[in-house]
């Protein structure tokens, strides 16, 4: 189902700005606003010294030029002009579930019938902003993982009264940019993406904490170990090419799985000993003055990585 026609972009962050970047490169017009204009400005500022970083770098997405993507975006000066015609709307504001009321109760008074109200909470589940909406069966969540131009996958959580369409369009229009969306089929603490994430950051955080080992060699078990088969195929799938089948998998594996899990200690609160180990070595690594450069870094590599993974599976 191929969709055309306006995207409006309510947050000029860094999460509205790839978004922008993401839509316009499939040659959607796209409109950015912010309760503070200057900061839409700077974005736009932002937008075209990125969109030129990478074109010049080969790492563009989409068919037509930086330029050609960049005219498809313009600065809205109000919300009412963000809204107008568009058939998507895509919340990046602040994680703030208050906020959050504040943005859909607003957008809400301003949608049509037929606009998806799509925001980019990471944590917040779309029941507690979206349940009391006019509209409510047009809105749904939309997590990227940061940074989105960068990291196709996008979580769609539909709230308790979204409309099925509602999922389906919003799935479709993902898919249509590049994105790799999954349905979230009901709300959980934390979706799915951050909790595999936090479980991992949990183990690792404990086994630092209690001087099995360093920082540093736990990134490079991921980086250098489980990462490489995760760019490509996931834990599943892993273990039942791992074993003949993933019924001899679990008759080999499920006891010794047992075993370690039930190692486990509890939930570590993040401060304290194990805190001050992290933040030492990882600001030795790299100083917070670095961090730019090095998330240039990171991104330069994720987009060679995704090309690279196209190029495979053609």
């Amino acid at each position: 189902m191929s969709q055309s026609g306006k995207i409006g972009i309510v947050g000029s962050g860094l999460i509205g700005q790839s978004w922008a970047m993401l839509f316009a490169a499939s040659e959607f017009d796209v409109s950015i606003y912010d309760v503070i204009t200057d900061n839409v400005d700077k974005a736009l500022v932002s937008i075209e010294n990125q969109l030129n970083d990478l074109e010049s770098k080969g790492l563009l997405r989409g068919k037509i030029n930086a330029k050609q993507q960049l005219a498809l975006i313009r600065k809205a000066d109000t919300l009412q002009d963000c809204l107008q015609n568009a058939i998507h709307v895509q919340e990046c504001v602040f994680e703030d579930l208050e906020l959050k009321k504040k943005v859909f109760k607003q957008l809400d008074e301003i949608a049509s019938d037929s606009v998806v109200l799509c925001s980019s909470t990471s944590c917040i589940l779309p029941s507690l902003f979206q349940s009391e909406l006019k509209h409510r069966q047009q809105a749904i969540v939309g997590h990227p993982v940061n940074p989105p131009y960068f990291i196709p996958l996008v979580e769609v959580i539909p709230n308790k009264h979204t409309d099925p369409d509602v999922v389906q369009r919003t799935r479709a229009l993902f898919t249509q940019i590049g994105q790799k969306p999954v349905v979230i089929k009901k709300e959980v603490n934390g979706f799915v993406g951050n909790r595999i994430q936090y479980a991992v950051l949990s183990e690792t955080y404990r086994l630092i904490e209690d001087d099995v080992i360093s920082v540093e060699d736990v990134d490079t078990v991921m980086a250098d170990g489980f990462g490489l088969r995760w760019a490509f195929m996931g834990p599943w799938e892993t273990a039942h090419l791992n074993a003949v089948g993933m019924k001899e998998y679990f008759e080999k594996y499920a006891k010794s799985m047992e075993s370690v899990c039930h190692d486990f200690g509890p939930v570590p609160t993040f401060s304290g000993k194990g805190a001050d180990i992290v933040v030492e070595e990882m600001h030795k690594r790299i100083p917070v003055e670095a961090l730019p450069e090095r998330r240039k870094w990171r991104n330069e590599r994720l987009i060679a990585l995704s090309q690279l993974k196209k190029r495979l599976d053609n």
